[in-house]
């Protein structure tokens, strides 16, 4: 049962209330019609019928960064520093590729596939002193073992990847460091999968000095996106509180108060793809401020005017 609350005329519900300690990559599966997410150091898969209100839970081995429905069935996963495919939801898991990272310092972060199948991930720097985070993609194709290519080099200077998002045309890619509080567009060929011609797409203030969790006067920083069918770019904006929508051009169109402080990603779903999605950061929170959001680690979801784009599959 989905519970309804409103943040500044922006009407929440409740999705489920299993809290996650930080979920990411949500998705919305067409044929099953259900929501997929994950929780990273919960080391979980989740799903729910938000019909029926349940929630399912998959215990991996791994943190998962993220996910993306197969096309020939199942999940293409990325645990820590490895690429794996499931044939079902529970089934065993096969390991299909490896990251060049070192996993002790550096994982799997934000990812989603393309149009052409190919399977995009960016990675972090835990230690938040490397800057060695990477955007990485994985393309099964051809026949025989998948190829990885670095598209962004960990030399570039990133923190945490975050915000991946392709537009609707296929002819831009969006890609941040949520630590630099930018968000970057480049130049896309969905046919060979280059990019180029890297430019800022939006830039909001960095955290003041001093700044604390329950403090005002901090907007947030870009952590998970989306793009709907015009092309317009959905953003969780991390201890901000809310969620950003930012046409084409990078001009913010509005912004949805949310009862969390870490929203960290959407994605638009349900049955006419309007229903927005969004995850959110729980349990490693402090106690206070789990108080002060007791909603934190949950899957809200609201309304919106224009929909979204179908999730793409993982094509091998």
């Amino acid at each position: 049962m989905t519970r309804t609350l409103s943040t500044l005329d922006t009407p929440w519900q409740v999705v489920t209330p299993h809290r996650c300690q930080l979920g990411e990559s949500p998705f919305w599966h067409p044929q099953e019609q259900m929501l997929y997410w994950v929780d990273i150091p919960g080391q979980q898969v989740l799903r729910a019928n938000i019909y029926m209100g349940t929630v399912d839970t998959w215990d991996v081995p791994a943190e998962p960064g993220c996910i993306a429905p197969a096309r020939s069935g199942g999940l293409v996963l990325a645990l820590r520093d490895g690429i794996f495919r499931a044939a079902d939801w529970g089934a065993p898991l096969q390991q299909i590729a490896r990251l060049d990272i070192n996993p002790a310092t550096t994982r799997a972060n934000d990812g989603k596939c393309d149009t052409q199948g190919r399977f995009w991930v960016g990675t972090m720097d835990e230690t938040r002193q490397l800057k060695n985070a990477g955007l990485y993609c994985v393309d099964a194709h051809a026949p025989g073992q998948p190829r990885v290519d670095c598209k962004v080099a960990p030399t570039s200077g990133m923190t945490t990847a975050n915000a991946l998002a392709f537009s609707p045309d296929d002819r831009t890619l969006y890609w941040g460091d949520s630590a630099s509080h930018t968000v970057w567009a480049w130049d896309f060929d969905t046919a060979t999968g280059e990019i180029r011609h890297q430019r800022p797409f939006i830039s909001v203030p960095p955290k003041p000095a001093g700044w604390q969790p329950l403090d005002t006067g901090y907007g947030g920083r870009a952590d998970g996106a989306a793009v709907d069918e015009q092309g317009n770019y959905w953003v969780a904006m991390y201890e901000g509180q809310r969620v950003c929508q930012f046409a084409p051009d990078g001009t913010l169109l509005q912004t949805l108060a949310t009862p969390l402080l870490c929203p960290t990603m959407v994605c638009l779903g349900g049955e006419d793809l309007k229903t927005l999605f969004v995850t959110s950061a729980g349990l490693q929170r402090s106690a206070t401020e789990q108080a002060a959001y007791p909603l934190s680690g949950c899957v809200l979801s609201t309304r919106v005017e224009v929909a979204g784009l179908p999730v793409n599959p993982f094509r091998d």
